[in-house]
């Protein structure tokens, strides 16, 4: 059982090290870490963080952060914006950067790789057989290993692919059984999957045109919010698109960017 002073000390080490703030979410806390802290002989949650504290990157802290860190996802989720994605921003984005024919696009919070293969799908079904003149490769990123391990695998349940169009899962996916789908290595090749934690300075060296941030800031307090869309602004080319969660939005004082329609921003 983990106490308040206990739980205020996990609470407070998860928003400083992630931004996510789990002060009212005690019983999600205790039910994902109480089989780890009993199993692993830890007589108390503060002999646990004491361990997690004095090794910031070991393999204890790793663990506090996937348990805690929500991933919940799955392919064509809030469609409409995939399809504004593909019938507005992309052909802008071909028309902008004909010359350079680079298109940098990051997916904030990839979790298992279910959005950025989206749009990798996308962005090689939209430009067809030009696609091999342009370098269109997603950046996807996420804070926890676990997921990030699932995504690089690229094995998906039949239930998880099965709203996605069938000329994509035909084109993209292989079976591997009745129920298991892995995605092609030709699909595989335009994502590149890494750890990054969203409250790290942002270390592009080119300036973004799309960022995919969806469902990651409903876990933030507002100051937190604020901070990390004003460092994604920054890192974003004029006109650039931010895309976020279908519940989430983003106020006045949370920057500069530019409302388009419901959870679509351009700087």
């Amino acid at each position: 059982m983990i106490t308040n002073q206990e739980f205020e000390r996990v609470v407070g080490y998860i928003k400083r090290k992630s931004g996510i703030d789990l002060s009212e979410k005690k019983v999600l806390v205790q039910g994902r870490l109480d089989n780890y802290i009993q199993k692993s002989g830890y007589r108390s949650y503060n002999e646990f963080m004491d361990l997690v504290e004095k090794f910031p990157t070991g393999a204890e802290a790793e663990i506090l952060l996937n348990a805690l860190t929500t991933n919940h996802t799955y392919f064509w989720r809030e469609y409409e914006q995939f399809l504004y994605f593909k019938q507005t921003v992309l052909p802008k984005l071909k028309e902008k950067e004909v010359s350079t024919k680079d298109w940098r696009i990051w997916c904030a919070a990839s979790s298992s790789g279910e959005e950025p293969y989206t749009l990798a799908m996308l962005c090689l079904d939209f430009l067809g057989l030009e696609h091999l003149e342009w370098d269109t490769t997603i950046l996807a990123t996420d804070i926890d290993t676990n997921v990030l391990e699932k995504a690089v695998r690229g094995v998906y349940t039949k239930d998880s692919v099965e709203n996605l169009p069938h000329q994509y899962v035909r084109r993209f996916f292989r079976p591997l059984n009745e129920n298991e789908y892995q995605v092609r290595d030709d699909l595989k090749r335009q994502v590149i999957f890494r750890k990054f934690n969203l409250m790290e300075p942002i270390p592009f060296k080119k300036k973004l045109h799309v960022v995919f941030l969806r469902n990651v800031m409903i876990y933030f307090d507002e100051k937190t919010k604020a901070r990390l869309l004003e460092n994604i602004y920054d890192k974003m080319e004029p006109g650039g698109y931010l895309f976020i969660g279908s519940t989430e939005s983003i106020s006045q004082c949370h920057g500069k960017f530019r409302y388009i329609k419901p959870s679509i921003y351009r700087k």
